[in-house]
């Protein structure tokens, strides 16, 4: 069995121990799928170490060497190289030079790959969502059906909810413990009790669901536009503009859930448009691809990314697509069976 840590063991922060127990690896480094680092080795080589949000052990089955941690495959609609090549272009430079894998899907009616893709939870397990947005009621024309339209080319397991719910409104922890979904959600099914909603959404989501607040006069309401987790306690909101403003309201939602709420740069340009809105970057293994617009404040949220983020900062010019309302999440959708 493996030894547990005791209090004196455990007092300095984990990440200062890499080194040594690296070198007691053999020269490897061993992380858990949540990202935590090694604290502790015994003879039979089980390892056990601190998972410092949850204050238990987690052993050798769960472990993945850093070196072998396989990058998703990254997807995004054909629709983004065929209608809109320059951020295409730039997107694709980024991703080539970091060497991240992706393809173009056929078949998406639209470029917004995220919202109408099947959603992953911790455990990988695939819920796809009814995709009927009440924004796109009078446009059925841009409403993809994931079941239809692209499940037959991609032949994953997937469990299917008639829970109407867009995919971008879906942001996990790291841990995948903890989910936000905004209050739009509700709007959506005025069938289901709120109740009653959330706990089918932490059933089928495997998580504990947070519902923050929507901004009316936003299309769409999603939770990506306005919190993302930098942890499992940290959540990455939008920097208010005002005291008593919305961004303020959003803050204090996470941060009644016993969160953490850390500013993020911000510069909303009004209607539709999601320049200005750093916050929906995409996020890898290594890197964070951060959207950016050619606006002056671009160079105040690299600073602030590089800041926060212990990866590496990678900026992609997506201004053409923010104008029409979302940036690299968005557009972006991860699959962990790809080979």
């Amino acid at each position: 069995a493996a030894e547990l840590l005791n209090e004196s063991e455990i007092s300095n922060d984990v990440k200062a121990n890499t080194q040594a127990f690296s070198e007691s690896l053999g020269g490897k480094q061993y992380q858990t799928q949540q990202g935590e680092v090694p604290t502790k080795e015994n003879s039979s080589r089980e390892l056990a170490y601190l998972n410092r949000k949850k204050g238990c052990c987690v052993f050798l089955q769960n472990l993945l060497p850093l070196n072998k941690k396989r990058q998703p495959m990254l997807s995004f609609s054909s629709r983004l190289s065929n209608h809109h090549s320059a951020a295409a272009a730039n997107l694709t430079a980024a991703l080539d030079a970091h060497n991240i894998p992706y393809r173009f899907l056929p078949n998406a009616k639209d470029i917004w790959l995220r919202d109408f893709m099947p959603v992953w939870t911790d455990s990988r397990k695939l819920v796809s969502f009814r995709y009927e947005p009440s924004y796109l009621k009078n446009d059925p024309d841009l409403r993809t059906d994931f079941r239809k339209d692209l499940a037959p080319q991609l032949g994953l397991p997937v469990t299917y909810s008639h829970i109407n719910l867009d995919g971008g409104n879906v942001v996990f922890s790291p841990s995948g413990a903890r989910v936000l979904i905004s209050d739009r959600v509700f709007s959506e099914n005025p069938e289901r009790p709120p109740a009653v909603l959330v706990r089918e959404l932490s059933e089928l989501l495997e998580a504990e669901v947070l519902i923050i607040p929507s901004l009316k006069s936003d299309m769409t309401g999603h939770a990506d536009g306005m919190a993302r987790f930098l942890d499992d306690r940290t959540v990455l909101c939008n920097r208010p503009l005002s005291s008593c403003g919305f961004e303020q309201k959003v803050k204090r939602s996470v941060r009644d859930y016993g969160l953490d709420a850390e500013d993020f740069p911000f510069v909303p340009t009004g209607g539709i448009s999601a320049v200005g809105c750093y916050l929906n970057y995409l996020e890898t293994e290594q890197t964070v691809f951060l959207p950016v617009f050619g606006i002056e404040q671009n160079a105040e949220a690299e600073t602030s990314a590089r800041q926060i983020f212990h990866k590496k900062i990678v900026t992609v010019n997506i201004r053409e697509i923010a104008q029409q309302g979302g940036c690299l999440n968005c557009i972006s959708w991860e699959d962990h069976h790809a080979q």
